[in-house]
């Protein structure tokens, strides 16, 4: 109960299939995979920046109110 089973996947597919038809449905499945390609990409740029971007933004921030 609760998890899904097999024809609950099948019956998820066949509507798919009726909703895009099968000819759209390769355009909308590429457009998903870089739809998370693209999201992938940009968790990983976040973490970059936030290794490397924060400690210059707080030593800029820190030697700047130092002077005043």
């Amino acid at each position: 109960m609760g998890g899904l089973s097999l024809w609950h996947i099948m019956l998820v597919l066949v509507v798919v299939l009726i909703l895009f038809g099968a000819g759209k449905l390769p355009q909308v499945m590429g457009d998903l995979a870089k739809g998370v390609k693209n999201f992938k990409a940009g968790l990983k740029d976040d973490s970059d920046d936030s290794h490397t971007g924060s400690p210059a933004a707080r030593s800029d921030s820190g030697t700047s109110d130092a002077k005043k």
